[in-house]
């Protein structure tokens, strides 16, 4: 029985990821992708990952020059050092009348000369690795459908047993998809994009094919910036169970820990929702700061406001977050959800939890994060994934949800995701006595005791306080409250 092909690694993490450790060395691949979804630039990080092992290579161009090539490489600060690049381009004198064939197809004589080149060029540096760049040129040179699949078929048995990986990209610029080069390719990658109605182009890949190897399947999100293509593999949060902490986090507010029936425990998410301006986001920071003091490590991911504006706001309600992300105790990542695809942030919070080890992660919120996703039952999906797995990792997450309005007894959100949190907590405004005030109560609490009445909050006086429960109150949770008559 032969030994299985060793992997070899496409200089991407992500893609590695997915692949379960790179591709299957000495096996011929189709990278598919329309123009500008970034097919060259994996190719690239794939030969020069080969260069720094100082292997043999060689990028064969049939539709640009080398100096295209090159300037390709500059923009993203790439030295192509060690990577031989041929172009097999019509030359000038192709037009000439002399070149011009009668006997034979301009087709057949082309088609061999170049082919002829190639392989010559093979015998000569004996590649491990070789990409060609791209099929569509190769498909017009064939001149028929036949020709270039045997074509295909041809260079897939000459490269069999040269102990050579072998990337073919096509621009898909046909008008069909021709399936017959998938079915003799080892492994087949899709990169796609899309243009939103507003923001940056959304990118994502997939693995269609890849024979006699795990692969993470479905669609994976990736981003070309300097450097290359960033990859984010689709989290699956099955695959990493393990034991779990059921420690509590307190807030260092005595009222607020006995609503919650001692804090946030980790392992749990904890929806806080209400109205703008009811003090959401105020208690997550209050967990967070509280953490941080006792030498944890919390992460923030703020959609609706800056970390310049957030920092100045706790500043002036006696928390001091600056001097914990000074120190790396808290970190504090504002997102834009027009520029992060969603696959990115959830990658971004993976490495707060498995890189910088945080106990709490607070999404705020998840209105800003709605509109990173292209529609809500997407989101839902998501964001359970993404919160099975948080649990799974013994963190402690905190969701922000904006209500729409301000005052009624049928507040509303744009998306509900109260069934998939562990605990729910409510703040209110409400009218008493010529003033609006707010409330604070705890309306769920998964598999633990909890206080269940209803308490004043308060963010006044450079001060954030729990008050004591509102007993002389009916009515709270309806924004007009009727005050009990004194027996």
């Amino acid at each position: 029985m032969n030994a299985p092909s060793p992997r070899v690694t496409t200089g991407i993490e992500g893609l590695d990821d997915i692949l379960s450790g790179g591709l299957v060395g000495s096996r011929l691949y189709l990278i598919e992708g329309m123009p500008g979804a970034g097919k060259t630039t994996l190719a690239f990080q794939f030969l020069m990952e080969g260069a720094r092992r100082g292997e043999p290579i060689l990028y064969v161009t049939l539709s640009e020059t080398e100096d295209e090539v090159r300037a390709m490489a500059d923009s993203h600060g790439w030295s192509l050092d060690g990577i031989a690049i041929r172009e097999m381009l019509a030359t000038e004198n192709v037009m000439e009348p002399e070149e011009q064939y009668t006997v034979f197809h301009p087709s057949e004589i082309e088609l061999f000369e170049t082919t002829k080149k190639i392989l010559i060029d093979v015998e000569r540096t004996k590649p491990t690795r070789i990409v060609f760049d791209s099929l569509s040129e190769l498909r017009l040179l064939a001149g028929n459908a036949l020709r270039y699949r045997r074509q295909i078929l041809a260079l897939k048995h000459f490269f069999a047993g040269r102990q050579c990986t072998v990337l073919l990209l096509d621009d898909m610029t046909t008008s069909d998809r021709d399936l017959q080069v998938q079915s003799i390719s080892h492994g087949v990658l899709l990169l796609e994009q899309s243009i939103p109605a507003f923001g940056v182009p959304r990118r994502r890949l997939s693995v269609t094919k890849f024979r006699g190897s795990d692969f993470r399947g479905g669609y994976h999100d990736y981003t070309i910036r300097r450097g290359g293509l960033e990859v984010y593999p689709r989290l699956v949060a099955a695959e990493h169970r393990g034991e779990t902490s059921r420690e509590r986090l307190g807030s260092g507010l005595a009222q607020l820990d006995t609503l919650l029936g001692g804090g946030l425990e980790r392992s749990t998410s904890t929806l806080i929702q209400g109205g703008a301006g009811t003090g959401k986001s105020t208690l997550a920071a209050l967990f967070a700061a509280h953490l941080a003091g006792r030498g944890g490590h919390a992460a923030l991911f703020i959609f609706d406001e800056s970390a310049a504006t957030m920092l100045s706001r706790m500043k002036g309600l006696g928390l001091d977050l600056r001097k914990h992300v000074d120190s790396g105790h808290i970190a504090i990542k504002q997102v834009d959800p027009a520029e992060l695809s969603p696959g990115e942030f959830t990658h971004a919070i993976r490495g707060a939890v498995e890189t910088n080890k945080a106990q709490l992660v607070v999404i705020d919120s998840l209105n800003g994060y709605l509109n990173s996703m292209p529609d809500e039952k997407f989101l839902i999906v998501q964001m359970h994934e993404l919160l099975t797995y948080l649990g799974q990792m013994s963190v402690a997450t905190v969701l922000i949800g904006a209500h729409q309005g301000m005052i009624s007894a049928h507040m509303s959100t744009p998306v509900d995701i109260s069934y998939l949190a562990d605990a729910v907590v409510l703040l209110r405004y409400f009218e008493a006595e010529g003033e609006v005030r707010q409330a604070v109560s705890v309306m769920k609490m998964r598999g633990g005791a909890h206080e269940r009445t209803i308490r004043e909050f308060s963010m006044k006086d450079g001060r954030i306080q729990v008050g004591e429960p509102l007993r002389e109150y009916r009515g709270v949770l309806t924004g007009v409250p009727e005050k009990r008559a004194r027996t």
